[in-house]
């Protein structure tokens, strides 16, 4: 059921647009083998986070157009293409990401709130707003940052950290 009054599209569209700063500054000088180091096989690394993050903006801007000028678009289930996320160095995911996340911003932030009460038809989830979508994108713009900043404790700091490692235990 959706609420009868949509949540305000501003505070998920203020953390889309942090969220490239914020790579920007944790990742700038890490070299490769913290990009890449997956601290399982069916883990992903950095790298492929970023990847993944690429691949799910484009998707959520396309969306996002839609339900602003359709009325009421239907609007596919992401369905990843299997290795898709491994194609790239983390570098050109986030030379993808970074412009692609700004230029959304640009745009969402050209949109009248009113914009957020407008809806499309998901497939699995049904109808859904576009605040609802803004603020799952932000939602998961900070479980991915969060991954992020877990694998690079786990692969840069935890292992040196001798007996301090019994206060934290990271989970990458």
């Amino acid at each position: 059921m959706q609420p009868l009054s949509p949540a305000p599209i501003q505070p998920p569209i203020s953390m889309l647009e942090k969220t490239p700063a914020i790579l920007e500054i944790l990742l700038r000088d890490l070299p490769g083998e913290v990009l890449e180091w997956k601290p399982a096989p069916d883990r992903w690394s950095i790298g492929e986070v970023l990847a993944h993050l690429a691949m799910i903006e484009k998707l959520y801007e396309q969306r996002a157009r839609r339900i602003v000028l359709e009325d009421s678009p239907d609007l596919p289930k992401y369905e990843p293409a299997e290795g898709e996320a491994q194609k790239k160095s983390a570098r050109q995911s986030m030379e993808e990401f970074v412009p692609l996340r700004r230029a959304f911003v640009f745009y969402l932030h050209s949109i009248p709130a009113s914009a957020a009460g407008r809806t499309g038809k998901h497939t699995e989830l049904g109808n859904i707003s576009l605040s609802q979508m803004l603020n799952e994108l932000a939602n998961h713009d900070l479980g991915h940052l969060r991954q992020i900043a877990e694998l690079y404790r786990a692969y840069s700091f935890y292992p040196n950290a001798g007996p301090f490692q019994k206060y934290s235990n990271p989970k990458p």
